[in-house]
């Protein structure tokens, strides 16, 4: 996969990496990234779960909080 032209690419930092995966992830808009039809499937699922009874799920915020105190 690596030519000549990105061997430099190898040569930064293992943070200037992770950075640099993260600027061409963040380059991509949606459409961009294509969905399984088992993801599609999946989304679909879960819009309907929650389409039926929106109370059941939790909020963002809730769930980030479970996950701290989990993990302090």
């Amino acid at each position: 996969m690596f030519d000549s032209d990105h061997v430099d690419l190898l040569k930064l930092s293992p943070s200037e990496r992770l950075l640099l995966v993260q600027d061409l992830w963040d380059s991509l808009r949606p459409e961009d990234i294509p969905l399984t039809q088992w993801q599609k499937a999946e989304l679909d699922r879960r819009k309907a779960a929650y389409q039926a009874n929106p109370a059941a799920g939790r909020s963002w915020d809730e769930v980030q909080r479970q996950i701290v105190e989990r993990h302090d």
